[in-house]
């Protein structure tokens, strides 16, 4: 039997039908011998409602009581799925993050994990419990307040439990049957990618596919926890995130394996396993292109007429840095007339205020004419681990983008990506273009947005 570790998404746990259905989900995998740990997230839009809510009272909620709202929405969903499984003959037993033993730092909103001590977790597992834990959320080690881990928290909380657990998989459910090629609501002929290194869907994620969060995919990788990416409303494949393509991940209960893999299983046998490689499509060898990402949530900042001078980019970066903000791309041109340069960088447009009022603060020290900021933008990402042994990737890209009529602002790369910043009103149509271009439409309908969310 396996130890399995399953994480839903607010979409998945919506309303009173959807956890009745992710608990039947569950009771086939706990009735077939498995121990199983769940996290959830809070249901639907519980989480901005409540984020609405302290904004109604004030402008600058306390991080600490922002804090404690914000778990209520996980609270809730663990004590209603927790109550839907007993309803079904399963035990299962509700915990909070700091119940769990999620131990953070003290930086609420965006705490860190520092360990993971999951006695009563696992206690429950040993009694032939299923254990249901709130995600998002943790305990400081030094204050002892309730934190919370930030958006995608839930992602991390499973992860980093499936890691302090040992266990065989951990199972990330959304409203999408897996990672596709490109958002399926942007591209409907999107085609499902069965398999996909860690490194390839850190940059998937870091560059705008929500599917799952950068934090959890770096917890996974450091610790070798394989991730299957699924949707809790079908019972289709997946994908298979993972640096070992060997490893055997548990198949459950609920899979619907293909016609081309029933001589390799015993369908009536929900405990039989298959090795990761022979989830792919028959034939299928790894892409060379994983997919295009994108990313509509950053601003632009472009300092003009900085001194060409030794340390003022430097000087310039220190105070970006200093204010807190997180910088993507850097682009720096030089002027033909004179001994200036402009400098321009793109960075979350929710970092964008704190920069700007930091550089406008070192104006003298920085010595620049003028600052502008522009947050319609869209950036665009092209991914792929076969990208570096194949010349031509770049040229194609830059076509595509031509033909279609698009713009290209700025330029990033590195072994596996592509990057470029376009006009926010071209995005989508850059994406398709992209995709398209580099054969990964698929001949029919695989993408499916069960829910409209994504997550």
């Amino acid at each position: 039997m396996s130890l399995v570790v399953q994480k839903y998404g607010g979409s998945s746990v919506a309303d009173a039908a959807s956890i009745k259905r992710v608990a039947e989900r569950i009771s086939l995998y706990a009735k077939a011998g498995h121990q199983v740990v769940v996290v959830v997230s809070a249901m639907g839009d519980t989480t901005d409602e409540l984020i609405d809510l302290a904004e109604q009272i004030t402008d600058a909620p306390p991080p600490r009581e922002l804090d404690m709202l914000l778990t209520a929405g996980e609270r809730i969903s663990m004590a209603v799925l927790s109550m839907a499984l007993n309803a079904v003959g399963v035990e299962a037993r509700a915990y909070t993050g700091s119940q769990a033993g999620l131990i953070t730092d003290g930086e609420h909103g965006r705490a860190h994990i520092l360990k993971v001590t999951p006695g009563r977790v696992r206690s429950a597992l040993e009694e032939g419990a299923v254990a249901i834990v709130a995600g998002f959320q943790g305990v400081s080690a030094s204050t002892k307040d309730i934190t919370t881990l930030g958006r995608g928290g839930s992602d991390t909380t499973a992860v980093a439990l499936a890691a302090a657990l040992e266990a065989d998989v951990c199972e990330i459910y959304s409203d999408v049957d897996g990672v596709f090629t490109a958002d399926p609501r942007i591209v409907p002929s999107a085609r499902r990618v069965p398999l996909i290194t860690c490194e390839e869907m850190l940059d998937m994620a870091a560059n705008g596919a929500k599917i799952l969060m950068v934090r959890s995919v770096e917890y996974a990788r450091r610790y070798g926890v394989p991730l299957h990416v699924r949707s809790s409303y079908s019972g289709r494949l997946g994908t298979i995130v993972t640096d070992d393509p060997t490893r055997v991940v548990p198949v459950d209960p609920t899979v619907t394996i293909p016609a081309a893999d029933v001589a390799r299983r015993d369908a009536a046998d929900p405990t039989k396993e298959l090795p990761v490689d022979e989830h792919a499509d028959p034939g299928l060898e790894a892409p060379i292109i994983s997919g295009v990402a994108h990313d509509r949530s950053e601003g632009k900042i472009t300092v003009v007429e900085v001194p060409d001078v030794p340390g003022r980019a430097a000087l310039l970066f220190d105070v970006v840095a200093d204010s807190g903000a997180n910088i993507d791309m850097i682009v720096q041109n030089t002027s033909t007339t004179d001994d200036t340069v402009a400098i321009s960088l793109t960075l979350p447009e929710s970092d964008a205020p704190a920069a700007l009022a930091a550089i406008e603060k070192a104006h003298e020290a920085i010595g620049y004419k003028e600052v502008r900021y522009n947050d319609q933008i869209g950036k665009v990402s092209l991914i792929g681990a076969g990208m570096k042994s194949h010349p031509g990737v770049s040229a194609l890209l830059f076509r595509s983008l031509g033909e279609a009529g698009i713009n290209i602002d700025m330029i990033s790369t590195s072994e596996i990506r592509i990057s470029v910043v376009t006009a926010q009103s071209d995005l989508e149509a850059a994406v398709r273009a992209i995709h398209t271009a580099f054969g990964l439409d698929a001949e029919q309908t695989e993408a499916v947005v069960y829910g409209g969310t994504g997550r």
